[in-house]
């Protein structure tokens, strides 16, 4: 054994191996003189060679070729370390501590200057950091317990001077010039922090600041290893002394909130997600964490949901908003991988938390899944809130849709037995639901006999559908009895109604006596008054599957609706005569319309106003109810409305009043039903356009919404009403008076959002064609005040381009629109505030010509295809026609008198970037030619950017010509049979000769321009 050294008074600052339990440092003050700024790594004069260097550089020698064999290569460098630090019995060694720590320097300094792509480095530092945990741990063994508690301070140590002296050579590299120095040396100090649990004090605070100076690094993997390090040290500085802190540690306060900064503004996803990974994790920072499931970078939201999570303990200690959050972000993401990671984390680590299994989860290991516990996956729906999370796009049956795909075990172990059913909650029924959609559309149907096994008759299911409606609807009628104001709470009990409806949506019908008493029962069920909107809408979807046509169809559902009437008014006076039809019952919801009573009908009556209350709000009732099984049914019919008696039946005799009622609500659900009517009926969409055109124009916010989806639907649905043939003129001018209008409401984010998803899909469906319109939109989509409007720019930057690209007649169309487009736009620049921002128009023009290129054109006309010589077909020269138009028009509005400045320094530099094809009209190439030459020779061009740019366009014309005059000439010889006729090559040729001689004179009368400009600015 080597005796012990003697140790020195300083203390050592301890790090802990977890970053959140750091502890403190001591108050020792350190002075950043000791780090200086070299420009290169500076290799002094090392003197002659000596046995211990010969060694040491065999032993890293070895190192670096392998990692296989660092264990035993530790254990001889701590001999040699040993042989050095300590004293033997055989006397003082040969060499002592200092020259063992200045060849370990040594090398430590060659390593600064390997690259970052070659892996030697990388295992060097591994080694390294490998033997300075072994040394620590030996020396550590070696210090008595006394001497280690005596002043809460820990004794100095060979190693922990060895790395003092590392830590001394390699702060001063961190400021070099040289990224690889930098990246080397910030990657040791890194890997020291993270490897060691303890420096010394003296340079505890240096590494920190240092650090902190290169997560501002220009190189990201600089900045990367940089934010491991200071990971590590984020912990301590909750624990610090504000007392005792000097200058360095002001400087240096608030690591984690600059640590958080960086997480979310670094532009390198690599040092994001490696902060990601290592910054600790406290109540502070864990928000800042989870947000990172929003990323840009698909690798980043992985390593969330695959790493982070799993590593976070249990889940049920976040929040209910944080965990459907979490799961909808994961399970919706639009990388695939980020998907698999999150479904994954549902059906492996969060079920096992809530089954109560107590596992170690690594993440480079498999977790073997346990035996499955069907309580424990109750428990997990009643975590995330099915009732609100099961809703329509909610996130709980995506979630247990990736669960029955990953858990076959469970599937197994699901069972429906008799206990189950009698005993429904939200989170067995949703269970069972989302077992029997899984089954139902996954596997191709290879999991229907599965579900026909679990899951019970059509009949039983009638029985617990009955049962659980007639307690729900019990509820209900007790709470409307109620005078006290205290109601039952009945979300529950909905929505088991409604998981067991959705059930049934599903099920075979196959068994007559099964499908009678299901519609029976839902026959019965619709007719109940107090019945819930979202289950009256089930109920109808089921009995549409239920009903052989139709006709049968609307007649079961207008029965009902005449049920519905009478239940609600049953006290109202019906004449003698009237018979219990629905014809009967609607006219009698027309004819009782509320009215303001006079005073004598109401006599002295102190109750009477009372009664007139109550029953103006029962008819309200009445008419809403009825109106929404209306709306329900027509949702679910597609047939001609002429021809079915009781669709027509029903627009006269509840439709009709419904529009004209002077109660708001009534009034907009029947705008709605009779929108649904206009679909199946293109003569009746005609004469109630006008309508739906005056409830916007009119209407209040959400009414012109309204208003504008029917319209939407109508337009798409009976499209020729804007056709030129057929259409009305004074029609198809009110509908773009609207959406002119619309697209500037600016103020209304809801009317405007509307309208613009509207337009857009009727221009894509070529409904509408107006080119004032498409000049708007695209106003709109670069309009500073639609910024806020996130719905508006995100469906813009969807529509623009596939509209464009999608059709060449719409590529033209955009073309036209550019000039009045960039015109627009620079006055809407001049009139901005200094507060307000804008994307500047050369981005503006650039995405302009994007959208025109006929390049990009999905499509190509039967123009850009021709045969080759053997008779295949080939793909000829793309027609260039768009953007020659495109150049016309810009050339015709820089050289007009009304041409601002402004608009001439946006227009001319796109004439540069246009596309001229060889298959382009000639007439066409020369009037662009024309027009290019007149606007060089009128000097339009102020600066040499400009010129360039007109030069640029003047060239690609000229040889676009030429090309396509000597086309021209080789098929006339092919023509005539290889006949060539001498004036017509002449007269080709000069042409093209002359078009150069002008070309070339241009191009000197620029160069002179050009040179007189920069000898006036000498």
């Amino acid at each position: 054994m080597p005796r012990q050294p003697s140790t020195r008074s300083s203390t050592t600052s301890r790090v802990s191996r977890k970053a959140s339990a750091l502890a403190l440092p001591s108050s020792r003050k350190s002075s950043t003189s000791r780090v200086s700024a070299p420009t290169t790594v500076v290799i002094p004069d090392e003197g002659p060679t000596s046995s211990l260097r010969t060694r040491i550089c065999s032993v890293f020698g070895d190192a670096q070729k392998s990692t296989a064999g660092h264990r035993k290569l530790v254990v001889g460098l701590r001999k040699i370390q040993e042989a050095c630090c300590y004293e033997s019995d055989q006397g003082r060694q040969e060499f002592g501590e200092d020259d063992f720590n200045v060849e370990i320097a040594r090398c430590v300094i060659r390593l600064m200057g390997v690259k970052k792509s070659e892996g030697v480095g990388d295992r060097i530092l591994r080694y390294l950091g490998l033997f300075l945990r072994h040394a620590s741990d030996k020396d550590a063994a070696l210090i008595p317990d006394d001497q280690i508690d005596k002043e809460e301070a820990f004794a100095e140590t060979p190693t922990s001077r060895l790395t003092s002296h590392i830590l001394s050579v390699s702060l001063p590299l961190l400021a070099s010039k040289e990224k690889t120095v930098r990246y080397r040396s910030t990657q040791l100090i890194a890997h020291i922090v993270n490897t060691l649990d303890s420096i010394d004090d003296e340079y505890f605070h240096l590494v920190k600041m240092e650090l902190l100076k290169r997560v501002r690094d220009k190189e990201p993997s600089i900045r990367v290893q940089a934010v491991l390090g200071l990971g590590r040290l984020a912990g301590n500085e909750d624990d610090a002394d504000p007392e005792s802190a000097d200058s360095d540690d002001d400087a240096a306060s608030g690591l984690l909130e600059k640590l958080v900064e960086i997480l979310q503004n670094d532009p390198s996803a690599d040092v994001r997600r490696s902060l990601l990974l290592n910054l600790p994790i406290t109540p502070g920072t864990l928000p800042y964490l989870l947000e990172r499931a929003r990323d840009l970078d698909p690798a980043t939201r992985r390593a969330l949901y695959s790493r982070l999570l799993p590593a976070l303990g249990d889940f049920r200690h976040l929040s209910l908003s944080m965990r459907e959050k979490l799961l909808r972000w994961g399970l919706r993401d639009r990388d695939e991988n980020v998907r698999k990671a999150t479904a994954k984390l549902f059906r492996e680590r969060w079920i096992e938390d809530c089954a109560g299994i107590e596992a170690a989860f690594e993440d480079t290991e498999k977790v073997e899944p346990r035996a499955p516990s069907i309580d424990g996956l109750l428990e997990l729906l009643e975590r995330i809130d099915v009732v609100n999370s099961a809703v329509e796009k909610g996130v709980a049956f995506e979630a247990m849709r990736e669960f029955w795909r990953g858990r076959p075990d469970y599937r197994d172990e699901l069972h429906f037995d008799t206990q189950f059913w009698d005993n429904l909650t939200p989170e067995s029924i949703f269970m069972a639901r989302s077992f029997s959609d899984f089954c139902r559309q996954e596997g191709d149907g290879k999991f229907e006999i599965t579900l026909e096994e679990k899951m019970p008759e059509v009949t039983m299911l009638v029985f617990y559908l009955h049962r659980y409606a007639n307690e729900l609807v019990d509820i209900l009628r007790t709470n409307n009895a109620r005078e006290d104001g205290e109601e039952k709470d009945t979300v529950e009990r909905e929505f088991i109604v409604e998981q067991l409806m959705h059930i049934c949506k599903t099920l075979d019908y196959s068994d007559e006596v099964g499908r009678r008493k299901m519609f029976s029962l839902l026959r019965e069920t619709l007719a109940i008054a107090e019945l819930p909107d979202e289950i009256t809408k089930l109920v109808v979807d089921v009995l549409r599957d239920l009903c052989a046509g139709e006709r049968e169809f609307c007649s079961v559902v207008l029965e009902a609706i005449a049920e519905v009437h009478d239940t609600i008014s049953g006290d109202d006076p019906v004449a003698e005569n009237e018979d219990e039809s629905f014809h009967s019952a609607k006219s009698e919801i027309s004819d009782t319309t509320p009215t303001k009573n006079t005073p004598g009908q109401n006599g002295t009556d102190l109750g009477g106003g009372e009664d007139d209350e109550a029953k103006a709000i029962r008819e309200i009732m009445v008419n809403m109810k009825c109106l929404h099984i209306a709306q329900c049914m027509l949702q679910n019919v597609e047939g001609d409305l002429q021809q079915n008696l009781h669709l027509v039946t029903m627009l006269n005799n509840l439709v009709v009043p419904a529009v004209r009622s002077h109660e708001a609500p009534i009034r907009e659900r029947g705008l709605n039903c009779l929108g649904l009517c206009c679909l199946l009926d293109k003569n009746l969409a005609g004469e109630n356009l006008t309508l739906f055109l005056h409830c916007y124009s009119k209407g209040h916010e959400t009414l012109q919404v309204t208003a504008l989806h029917v319209i939407s639907d109508i337009l798409s649905t009976h499209s020729s009403l804007l056709s030129s043939q057929s259409g009305d003129v004074s029609i198809q001018k009110s509908v773009s008076k609207i959406f002119h209008k619309a697209l500037k409401a600016t103020y209304e984010t809801d009317v405007q959002s509307a309208a613009i998803i509207a337009l857009c899909k009727l221009m894509l469906t070529r409904v509408i064609q107006d080119a004032d319109l498409l000049k708007q939109i695209v106003i709109c989509f670069f309009d500073p005040a639609t910024k806020g409007n996130a719905v508006v720019r995100q469906a813009l930057s969807y529509f623009l381009p596939v509209y464009c690209h999608s059709r060449r007649e719409n590529m033209e169309k955009m073309a036209v629109v550019v000039p009045g487009v960039i015109h627009s736009l620079i006055g809407l620049i001049e009139e901005l505030d200094e507060d307000e921002e804008m994307v500047g128009i050369g981005v503006v023009g650039n995405m302009l010509l994007d959208w025109t290129d006929a390049r990009k054109l999905v499509v190509q006309g039967e123009d850009g295809l021709g045969w080759d010589e053997s008779g295949k077909r080939e793909a000829k020269a793309i027609n260039g026609d768009i953007h020659l138009d495109l150049a016309v028009e810009l050339l015709e509005k820089v050289m007009s008198h009304g041409c601002t400045r402004e608009e001439k320094k946006a227009i001319i530099p796109l004439l540069g970037k246009l596309y001229i094809s060889p298959n382009s009209n000639s007439e066409k190439l020369e009037t662009a030619h024309e027009l290019v030459v007149e606007a060089i020779d009128l000097k339009v061009a102020n600066d040499a950017p400009s010129r360039n740019a007109f030069t640029k366009l003047l060239n690609a014309l000229v040889k676009v010509i030429g090309e396509a005059k000597t086309t021209s000439t080789k098929a006339v010889e092919l023509e005539e049979g290889n006949t060539i006729n001498p004036d017509a090559a002449d007269e080709g040729s000069t042409t093209v000769h002359r078009i150069t001689e002008e070309t070339t004179e241009i191009q000197d009368s620029l160069l002179s321009e050009l040179l007189e400009d920069e000898s006036m600015g000498e």
